[in-house]
C-alpha cells in the first residue's frame, strides 16, 4: 500500500483497517449523539482557560494554566438554574469552581491531588475566613518595609533535580531571606506570605510552564532543544514580591466591600476540601450527596503536572520520591503513569470497567495504538498505555460522580479531544457513551467556537474532523 500524510504529519498505510474501523466508529458515535451537540457561542476559548481569570480580582493571584476561568462556573450555574445545595469539583484545582459556587450562595467540595491547589484553595479560605485586622496589618506592613531585604535569617530553597539553577543568583538569596523573615509571623501570615511565593516563582525564574515540561530559558546555561529559548523579562524579585502582595491586599479589600453589599440579601456557602486522588476520594462520599458537579479532570495529552509545577512542588517540600507517587496517584495522563490495578481499588468497579471494555470507538483506537507500536512506529511506546489508563480511570470517575450526585442532578466536564499516530480520539463521545451506559443522560455537548468546522452550518460536515474542546452537559435521572 502506499502511503499518505494525515492532519498531523504522520505517515499512515491508505486504507488502513484499524483508521478504517475507527472511522466507522466515530461516524457510528457522531450520529448517535448528533443531536446533543451544540455550538455554544455564549462561550469562548478563553472561558475555559485561565486566560478569562487574569483580570478578575481574587482568582488572578496564581497562574494555574489548566484552571477554567469563574465566568464559566457562573455561566452555568445560571443558565441550568442551579442556585441552591451542593457542588462537587473531584478535580478541583485552583478552586475555582468552589470559591464561584460559595459565592453563589452553594456549599461546595473539592477534591485536588496536586499540592499546589491544595495549597491555592487552603490559602483563599484562610484569607475569606481566618484573616484579622491585624494580620492584614502585617501584610501591609510587608509592602512598605520589605522586611526580608533586612532580614539575617535565611532558610534553603529547596530544590529538585529538575529544578536546579532554575533562578539567577541574586535571586535564590532574596527568597531564602523571605523565607526566613517570614518565619517571624504568625501562620495566618505565613500561609499567606508563602503562597504569594508561590505566585512569583515562575515570573522570577529561568523557566516557563509548557505543557509536557518546562522549559529554560538560553541564561540558565541548561541546554534544551536546538534552538535558544528566550523567555522574555525574568522580573526582579523584590519588585514581583511587592506587587504579588500589594495585589492580595487589593482584591481582598475589593471582595469583602462587595460582600458587604449583599451580606443581607446573600449568604456564602460552605467550602469543604479532601487532599487526594478523587480516585481514592470519591468511593468514601456518600450515595446522593451532591446537587451539581462542575469539574475539568486532566486531558489526555501527555502534560505531566508533576514537571510544570516542579518550582512549586519543590518549595512545598515535595522530593524526588513524592514526585514519583504523586505521578502515579493522578489520573493517567502521562506515558509514565503505570497501568492502576482498578478492582483492587474499589471492586464497585466492575460495571465501570465493563463499560470501558464494551466502548466500541475506544477499543478500536487502542487496538490501533497497540499496532502502531508493534510496528515502532509511535515515538513512545507508553502512549497506548496512557490512553487506555486515562479512559478507564475516568470510567470509574464517572460512575462514582453518578452515584453521589442526586436524581435530576447536573454533571458539568470541561475537556479536548486528542490525536495520536495520525488517529483522532473523540474524547467527548468515548466519555458520554461510557456515562450513558452508566446511567447518565446526556443532555448536550456544548462545543466551543473557534475552530475549523465549528460554525453551526459546518458541524455536520466537518465536526467530527476538528480537535474539538468541549463542555460536556450529563444529568442523572
Amino acid at each position: 500500500m502506499r502511503t499518505v500524510e494525515v492532519r498531523d504529519g504522520m505517515k499512515i498505510q491508505e486504507g488502513s483497517p484499524f483508521l478504517e474501523e475507527i472511522e466507522r466508529h466515530d461516524e457510528w458515535l457522531y450520529a448517535h449523539f448528533r443531536d446533543a451537540f451544540l455550538i455554544e457561542t455564549s462561550l469562548n476559548r478563553t472561558d475555559v482557560s485561565f486566560q478569562a481569570s487574569k483580570a478578575r480580582g481574587y482568582y488572578r493571584w496564581y497562574k494555574f494554566k489548566e484552571a477554567f476561568s469563574p465566568s464559566l462556573v457562573e455561566y452555568l450555574l445560571y443558565k441550568y438554574g442551579i442556585s441552591k445545595g451542593t457542588l462537587l469539583d473531584p478535580f478541583a484545582g485552583s478552586g475555582t469552581a468552589l470559591f464561584v459556587a460559595s459565592e453563589a450562595g452553594l456549599d461546595a467540595a473539592g477534591i485536588e491531588v496536586l499540592p499546589v491547589g491544595q495549597q491555592i484553595i487552603h490559602t483563599k479560605l484562610i484569607l475569606d475566613h481566618k484573616f484579622t485586622t491585624e494580620d492584614f496589618a502585617s501584610l501591609k506592613r510587608w509592602l512598605v518595609e520589605a522586611p526580608w531585604k533586612h532580614s539575617s535569617v535565611i532558610c534553603p530553597l529547596p530544590s529538585l533535580r529538575i529544578t536546579e539553577g532554575a533562578y539567577p543568583e541574586e535571586t535564590v538569596e532574596s527568597i531564602q531571606r523571605y523565607l526566613g523573615a517570614h518565619q517571624q509571623e504568625n501562620a495566618r501570615v505565613r500561609a499567606v506570605l508563602f503562597f504569594a511565593l508561590l505566585c512569583v516563582l515562575e515570573s522570577v525564574s529561568y523557566t516557563r510552564k509548557d505543557g509536557q515540561y518546562l522549559r529554560w530559558d538560553h541564561r540558565s546555561g541548561r541546554k534544551q532543544g536546538a534552538r535558544p529559548f528566550n523567555k522574555g523579562e525574568i522580573k526582579n524579585f523584590d519588585q514581583a514580591i511587592s506587587a504579588k502582595i500589594e495585589e492580595i491586599l487589593l482584591d481582598v479589600q475589593n471582595k469583602e466591600h462587595v460582600s458587604s453589599l449583599f451580606s443581607q440579601t446573600q449568604r456564602c456557602g460552605k467550602i469543604e476540601t479532601f487532599d487526594g486522588s478523587c480516585l481514592d476520594a470519591l468511593p468514601v462520599l456518600s450515595n446522593d450527596s451532591f446537587d451539581t458537579i462542575i469539574t475539568s479532570p486532566p486531558y489526555c495529552n501527555r502534560y505531566d503536572y508533576t514537571r510544570t509545577y516542579a518550582l512549586e512542588l519543590a518549595l512545598l517540600g515535595v522530593g524526588e520520591r513524592d514526585m514519583v507517587d504523586l505521578r502515579q496517584r493522578m489520573v493517567s495522563c502521562t506515558v509514565e503513569n503505570r497501568a492502576k490495578d482498578l478492582l483492587a481499588m474499589t471492586p464497585r468497579w466492575a460495571g465501570a470497567v465493563d463499560a470501558a471494555d464494551e466502548q466500541a470507538l475506544l477499543q478500536a483506537v487502542l487496538r490501533y495504538l497497540e499496532d502502531q507500536k508493534a510496528q515502532g512506529k509511535l515515538n513512545n511506546n507508553g502512549i497506548p498505555r496512557m490512553v487506555r489508563g486515562y479512559f478507564y480511570e475516568m470510567a470509574c470517575v464517572i460512575a462514582e460522580c453518578y452515584r453521589v450526585l442526586r436524581p435530576g442532578a447536573y454533571l458539568f466536564m470541561v475537556n479536548d479531544n486528542v490525536r495520536y499516530a495520525g488517529a483522532s480520539i473523540s474524547a467527548d463521545m468515548i466519555l458520554s457513551s461510557i456515562a450513558e451506559s452508566l446511567g447518565f443522560r446526556v443532555e448536550n455537548i456544548l462545543v466551543l467556537p473557534g475552530g475549523k468546522g465549528n460554525s453551526s452550518q459546518q458541524m455536520g460536515r466537518l465536526g467530527r474532523d476538528i480537535l474539538r474542546k468541549c463542555v460536556y452537559v450529563w444529568r442523572k435521572p
